[in-house]
């Protein structure tokens, strides 16, 4: 029984790495962020006006640019292809203003040109929904119940979360690449702003991929545990 109590705890040793890597990562896109935000950028022309123009230049000029409440909650919605742009950087004129506004100038595209991941990722939201509500409950009621299906069935629902989590970081990435290529072929941004926005972008992407290796970790832990659980079942 001691072991059993020593190995359950060991596990979280994975959640708290985790943990680091996305506080290390969220502090590092904080930084990029404050960093741009005081560099405004030679053209002086806001996020939402430049945004707007790239898009109708790519021929996408449905999308709707409108602001939203709060910082760094900068989005795009395919469902009513609505680009939202935070306060700090709707009209901002801002390196880091204009790199966001472009990265989600990039989802926009993505759904224009049809993107199959960015189509993939969307079909799997309901299912990934209900699997990250149900995977925990269903993983530690089949501990409890000594019922192996629920067990599997939790991790099967919690893998599903991986899978999403694997497939965002591709997308995430193109989005940055289209935004930045953007910004260079409309000439908003000059060379050395332009690696400022790049450094900014590249920061956000390091969240995804913390955000990845921390699900995997815990998909990890939970496969420990479910084989721990079996071992001693067997002995």
């Amino acid at each position: 029984m001691p072991y059993r109590g020593m190995y359950f705890d060991s596990t979280y040793l994975l959640v708290i790495l985790g943990l680091i890597l996305g506080l290390a990562a969220q502090g590092l896109v904080r930084y990029a962020y404050r960093k741009y935000t005081g560099v405004r950028s030679e053209k002086g022309v806001t996020a939402a006006v430049a945004v707007a123009d790239m898009l109708s230049r790519c021929g996408n000029d449905t999308v709707q640019v409108q602001p939203i409440a709060g910082e760094m909650t900068d989005n795009y919605n395919p469902g009513n292809n609505t680009l939202n742009l935070s306060q700090n950087v709707y009209g901002s004129d801002s390196v880091a203003a204009l790199g966001i506004a472009a990265h989600e100038a990039g989802h926009a595209m993505q759904k224009y040109d049809a993107y199959a991941l960015l189509n993939l990722r969307s079909m799997l939201v309901p299912a990934v929904n209900i699997g990250s509500q149900a995977s925990m409950p269903l993983f530690f009621l089949g501990l409890v119940a000594s019922l192996d299906p629920l067990v599997t069935l939790g991790i099967a629902c919690f893998a599903l979360t991986v899978l999403f989590s694997l497939l965002t970081l591709p997308v995430e990435i193109d989005a940055s690449r289209r935004g930045l290529r953007m910004l260079r072929e409309s000439g908003y941004l000059n060379a050395e702003e332009l690696s400022g926005a790049r450094k900014v972008l590249i920061a956000a992407a390091l969240t995804y991929v913390a955000s990845a290796l921390a699900a995997l970790l815990n998909l990890v832990r939970l496969l420990l545990i479910a084989q721990s659980r079996s071992s001693r079942r067997r002995s």
